[in-house]
C-alpha cells in the first residue's frame, strides 16, 4: 500500500474536527428519540464499546504486511472515535450505553472463525452501508438537530476516508474483480444492509427515510465501489506492466 498517502490522510482527519454542540435545542420528537436510542447504543457498541479491532483466527496473516499493522491501528482508532460520539449523542438524549447485543455477537464469531479475508470484506461492506445509515440519518433528522448534524458529517468524512482505504488497498492486492467477484460482494451487501435495516430501519423511517430509500443507496453505493476499484486496479496493473522489466531473449542471450 501507499504508506506515506494513507497515514498523511489519517493525520491530517484529525484536524479541523468541531465537537458537535451537544448542548443545543433540539427539534427532534419525543417519540424519534426514544426510537433513535436503540440504534445509536447497537453502532456505538458496534464501532468501539465492543472489540474495535481485526478479530478473525489468522489475523497476523494480513497484519504481518509491510505498514499493515501501522495502518490498521489508525483506522480503528477513528471507529474507535465514533463510538465516542455516538456515546455522547447517546448522553445527550438521556439514553444508556448496552455491553451485548445478539447481532453483534454474531457478527464477531462470524468474523472470528472465517478468517482474516472474509473478516476484511465483511468490513467493508459495513462500512459502505453503515454510510448510507449516517447520511440518511443526515438527511432526515440533520435539520432537527444541530449536534446529530454534526456527529453524522464527522462519521460520514471518516467512513469516506475509510471506503477509500479499502480500495486502494485491494487494487493494489493484484485480485481480479469480474463479474463472479461483483455477484458474491452485492450478494453479501445486500445481506449486510438487510441486518443493519432489520435493527435500525425502524429509527430512520421513524426521521423520515423509507425501505426503498435505503435499499437504492445501498446499491449505488456497491455499485460506486466496484466501478471505481476496477478502474483503479487496472490503472495499478498498467502501471506495474510499465515497470516491471522485460524478460531477456533467450535467443539474444545465445548469441
Amino acid at each position: 500500500m501507499n504508506l506515506n498517502r494513507w497515514l498523511e490522510h489519517f493525520k491530517n482527519n484529525k484536524r479541523d474536527r468541531v465537537e458537535p454542540k451537544w448542548n443545543a435545542p433540539t427539534e427532534l420528537t419525543s417519540h424519534q428519540i426514544q426510537t433513535l436510542l436503540p440504534s445509536l447504543a447497537q453502532f456505538e457498541l458496534g464501532d468501539g464499546g465492543g472489540p474495535c479491532y481485526l478479530t478473525a483466527w489468522n489475523r497476523e496473516k494480513f497484519l504481518s504486511q509491510p505498514y499493515a499493522r501501522e495502518l490498521v491501528d489508525l483506522w480503528f482508532l477513528e471507529e474507535a472515535e465514533h463510538s465516542r460520539l455516538l456515546g455522547d449523542t447517546l448522553h445527550r438524549f438521556g439514553g444508556e450505553k448496552i455491553e451485548s447485543h445478539w447481532s453483534f455477537s454474531i457478527f464477531c464469531l462470524v468474523r472470528k472463525f472465517l478468517g482474516v479475508g472474509f473478516e476484511l470484506r465483511t468490513l467493508i461492506l459495513t462500512e459502505i452501508v453503515s454510510n448510507v445509515y449516517y447520511q440518511m440519518m443526515l438527511k432526515h433528522g440533520g435539520a432537527k438537530d444541530e449536534a446529530l448534524t454534526q456527529m453524522c458529517r464527522l462519521v460520514i468524512r471518516d467512513e469516506t476516508g475509510h471506503i477509500a482505504f479499502h480500495k486502494d488497498r485491494m487494487a493494489r492486492s493484484g485480485s481480479r474483480f469480474g463479474m463472479l467477484w461483483a455477484g458474491i460482494f452485492n450478494l453479501m451487501g445486500l445481506a449486510a444492509g438487510t441486518m443493519l435495516w432489520l435493527n435500525h430501519g425502524k429509527a430512520i423511517r421513524a426521521l423520515g427515510g423509507t425501505n426503498r430509500e435505503f435499499y437504492q443507496e445501498v446499491w449505488h453505493g456497491m455499485d460506486h465501489f466496484i466501478t471505481t476499484l476496477r478502474k483503479l486496479s487496472k490503472q495499478e496493473n498498467k502501471h506495474h506492466d510499465y515497470i516491471t522489466p522485460a524478460p531477456a531473449n533467450p535467443a539474444r542471450q545465445k548469441s
